[in-house]
């Protein structure tokens, strides 16, 4: 543990970022998942509007710094090709 106060602080707040970050993640995973049950139970416009939600919540977990521009652009190309695929 620290004893000086700014590296106090510094263990506050890394833990409310890590917070923050898990919780981004876990919600882009469970737009990803939403996307792929949609595309698995067959409603294509179910599917359309999961893949529309998780597009943007991929953009912006790229803006925030949580996953690289290419791991969105690959997952975005990955569920764009399933949803396509239906029909």
């Amino acid at each position: 543990m620290p004893n000086i106060k700014s590296a106090k602080k510094r263990v506050v707040i890394a833990e409310k970022a890590r917070q923050r970050n898990v919780a981004g993640r876990s919600k882009m995973r469970t737009m990803i998942k939403n996307v792929i049950k949609t595309v698995a139970a067959g409603d294509k416009e179910a599917a359309k509007a999961a893949f529309i939600r998780a597009e943007s919540v991929l953009d912006s977990s790229v803006g925030k710094g949580l996953i690289h521009k290419n791991k969105a652009a690959r997952h975005k190309s990955k569920l764009s090709a399933l949803v396509k695929a239906m029909g």
